[in-house]
């Protein structure tokens, strides 16, 4: 591919879980990524395998981007983990709100992610790139449209760098949300994420919890393929490669792939989108 690519990890739960994610790792560098994020558990769950995870993949010599989450956070622990991030040489991180708890009220220091951003570049200037989620079919918690595009530029004019999108299916939503904050003023890069399709079982109950929306001639179509797990990712590779090269076409910043700690679908579609 000849524009750059990132990936994204989830901290593993087992020893055996890491020694895979190892061997995932070693296999996606080979397409020498610009970096790779690790995810962060809803109120710090995950914080410790996360932080690990960061630390091994800056000691493999690629640049690892933290996920940083505010919800339930101090600004003495924000400020803490900041200082462990700079000691591992982190220099990305990923500054989210986070999910929260079940049963959990707005509790903490921080309450939006734009607090989080403003807090990082107040204690540690550009000592970080930071990067902040996007919602090209609107974040589901949003009161409307226009306040979502508002909380994204908010989010930004508070030190973004960059952003990340969450997983769409639909290349259009991803160029009306870039034209709408550009509208805004807003000039960052806003980079696709982009799910692989592998399982359909996990992809409904990923996409119904976070707010993506499978266009329904994707939906009938897996439903279609039952069990059939050849024939769903066959046709993900092929729904996914396809809307990776028209967003290739159209010229995006990059595109960072969802891996789900599994190598073989991102390689396949990169290869496919790589020229011969």
């Amino acid at each position: 591919m000849n524009i750059p690519v990132s990936f994204e990890f989830f901290p593993p739960k087992t020893p055996e879980g890491a020694d895979k994610l190892r061997l995932t790792r070693q296999a996606l560098y080979a397409h020498l990524p610009e970096f790779c994020s690790v995810t962060f558990g809803a109120g710090g769950s995950t914080q410790e395998g996360t932080f690990s995870t960061v630390k091994a993949i800056q000691e493999e010599g690629v640049a690892a981007a933290s996920h940083f989450s505010c919800v339930g956070a101090t600004k003495s622990t924000v400020r803490e983990q900041l200082g462990a991030l700079r000691a591992m040489g982190v220099k990305r991180l990923v500054a989210l709100r986070g999910d929260l708890p079940s049963g959990y009220g707005m509790g903490g220091e921080f309450h939006y992610a734009s607090d989080l951003v403003a807090f990082i570049r107040a204690e540690t200037g550009d000592a970080f790139h930071i990067e902040v989620a996007a919602y090209p079919e609107i974040h589901p918690q949003a009161k409307s449209a226009d306040a979502d595009l508002n909380a994204f530029a908010t989010k930004v004019r508070a030190g973004a760098n960059s952003a990340i999108t969450q997983y769409f299916f639909n290349a259009d939503a991803y160029f009306r949300f870039v034209d709408d904050v550009r509208r805004l003023g807003v000039e960052v890069p806003v980079v696709p994420g982009i799910m692989p399709i592998t399982s359909s079982t996990q992809l409904m109950r990923f996409s119904d919890a976070c707010g993506a929306e499978i266009p329904r001639w994707i939906r009938l179509r897996l439903q279609g393929y039952g069990d059939d797990t050849a024939s769903i990712k066959s046709f993900g590779l092929d729904v996914i490669t396809d809307l990776c090269g028209q967003l290739c076409a159209a010229g995006v910043p990059g595109i960072h792939f969802y891996t789900m700690n599994q190598a073989a679908a991102t390689t396949e579609i990169i290869r496919r989108l790589t020229p011969a």
